[in-house]
């Protein structure tokens, strides 16, 4: 009777398992493309940044160095 459970359970499990290490093979490298994704959007926001804040920051410099200078 043990046996026969046992049995009953372990292909169970291996059934239920079997679906899962297949997706994981099929979606090994989305972690890589979602990481990618995310480097890409930082970038493109801190050349906005840059872009609308560098005439400020280059004026406040260009007044400290001025001050400095005086």
């Amino acid at each position: 009777m043990i046996p026969a459970f046992f049995s009953t359970w372990v292909a169970l499990v291996r059934s239920l398992t079997a679906p899962t290490s297949r997706r994981r093979d099929d979606e090994r490298g989305q972690g890589l493309v979602e990481y990618g994704l995310i480097i890409i959007l930082i970038a493109i926001f801190v050349i906005v940044v840059v872009g609308v804040m560098g005439h400020q920051t280059n004026n406040v410099f260009s007044n400290v160095s001025n001050g400095l200078s005086a």
